[in-house]
């Protein structure tokens, strides 16, 4: 992974990137998502307004706490509702966050509006990824999108390998981040997506080989998978859920995940610790190397005192 430069990018003054041990991991929670019970209208945005400032508060106090920086993934199914949350979550915390739906119809206006009221250097657009047209990276570069997550999924061949091709593309198909370099995106990130609970090793995989190709600040959601595995909540016993999400998320970052969507925004107090002492032993490891953490307020400064 050495030999490749990695990259370290600064979004909105989070550092994101490296080698391991260089920048801590960044744990992104997901709010407002289909299930939430915060949401009383997904197609308007209507929400608890004190319960979601409370489940933003409680992560950036576990990022306080351990060091890990924090963003928070905005999901919404109507670029209204979208539009609703995004102007909520950043009256409330000064993090990144990730605009974040299920097609370019609802996050491109939602993108749009956050340029357009001064979040520029905040907004992340997720995702760019196989199904991507012409429109929404001709929208994405006159709107002068700053920052994009890039999925890297490959649905011709789901292995690790896959991975690379649909980033790099061939003589047939444009590659994703020639689309992305199209669009003007300058903060490139990479998840390797996470489709179900067995592809968390392949994503994981993956991310290794991502940074060796180019270098890139890559990562995934391992959780989400997680919390959609009904055997893990019904027939592994009471603790099996808790751990199992601490466990993903540990495994991406061993191999080299510089950022990790750890599911619900709730499971903060969970995957916090976890990850916080994932990266406190890398970066510890990473001494026999000579790497040296590029910000002095990581987890091993915080958690092992």
């Amino acid at each position: 992974m050495d030999e490749k430069e990695q990259r370290i990018l600064d979004i909105a003054g989070v550092k994101i990137g490296g080698r391991l041990g260089e920048c801590p991991t960044i744990l992104i929670g997901t709010i407002f998502y289909e299930d939430h019970k915060i949401v009383s209208d997904h197609k308007k945005g209507s929400f608890d307004k004190r319960a979601a400032e409370s489940l933003i508060e409680k992560q950036e106090e576990m990022s306080q706490l351990t060091g890990n920086p924090h963003i928070v993934d905005i999901f919404g199914s109507t670029s209204e509702a979208l539009i609703n949350y995004i102007d909520f979550v950043t009256s409330v915390t000064d993090a990144p966050f990730l605009v974040d739906s299920t097609s370019s119809i609802q996050r491109i206006p939602a993108m749009r509006h956050a340029i357009e009221t001064g979040l520029r250097e905040r907004a992340i657009y997720n995702s760019i990824d196989y199904n991507v047209k012409e429109d929404e990276i001709a929208a994405l570069e006159e709107m002068k999108a700053k920052s994009a997550m890039i999925l890297a999924y490959n649905p011709s061949n789901v292995w690790p390998e896959g991975r690379i091709e649909v980033l790099r593309g061939d003589e047939t198909k444009q590659g994703l981040l020639k689309a992305v370099e199209k669009a003007g995106i300058e903060n490139k990130l990479v998840d390797t997506a996470v489709l179900d609970a067995p592809s968390i090793i392949l994503a994981a995989k993956s991310i290794r080989l991502v940074k060796e190709e180019f270098g890139l600040p890559t990562g995934c959601g391992p959780s989400n998978a997680i919390t959609t595995w009904k055997n893990v909540k019904k027939g592994l016993g009471p603790y099996a859920y808790d751990v199992c999400i601490a466990t993903a998320a540990a495994l991406t970052q061993v191999e080299g995940a510089n950022f990790v969507l750890y599911g619900p925004i709730g499971l903060a107090e969970r995957a916090f610790p976890a990850c916080a002492m994932t990266d406190a032993l890398n970066t510890y490891y990473g001494r026999r190397y000579g790497i040296k953490p590029k910000v002095s307020n990581n987890p091993l400064s915080k958690i092992f005192r």
